[in-house]
């Protein structure tokens, strides 16, 4: 009983700490990352994305809404929504090129919600991602580089017009 109650404050936090950097904004750059500004409202950027993802190599494999866990406990902020995508080739080359890598999967891509009713797609680059672990070598490199292309090819549909 002790764990779900600290489970649901550590949830809370999260969820508070997402209102609160959502009120801020995604900047325009960040190192690592792609940021995507689109016209879309929040809502149809993530049946965008879901649809992208359905045509790509990869699967949505995680959800986690900051804007619905913030509904369940009575509060709003904006769109905020995290898709995990990922799927077993990938899972496999990635764990034969380095084991300690696999903590990286699923890959994510950050959705939220701008003051202006407009949604940002965002996500980091799995070759940032993957140049943590050096043990993982040309497997790796060459896993990450695919991958920064199959989250690039899901980018620009979910984002286009």
């Amino acid at each position: 009983m002790r764990r779900k109650a600290m489970a649901g404050v550590v949830a809370l936090g999260a969820v508070l700490a997402a209102g609160a950097a959502g009120a801020a904004g995604m900047p325009e750059e960040r190192e690592g990352w792609v940021i995507m500004p689109t016209g879309h409202g929040f809502e149809d950027l993530v049946g965008r994305v879901e649809s992208a993802v359905e045509k790509s190599p990869l699967a949505v494999v995680t959800r986690a809404s900051a804007t619905r866990g913030a509904a369940s406990i009575g509060q709003t902020i904006p769109g905020n929504m995290v898709v995990g995508v990922f799927a077993p080739p990938f899972a496999l080359r990635l764990l034969q090129a380095s084991l300690p890598a696999g903590i990286e999967a699923p890959l994510r891509l950050y959705l939220t919600e701008n003051a202006d009713g407009t949604a940002t797609l965002s996500w980091e680059r799995p070759t940032a991602i993957f140049a943590a672990y050096p043990e993982g070598g040309e497997k790796l490199e060459e896993l990450a580089g695919e991958l920064e292309d199959i989250l690039k090819q899901i980018g620009e549909q979910a984002a286009g017009s």
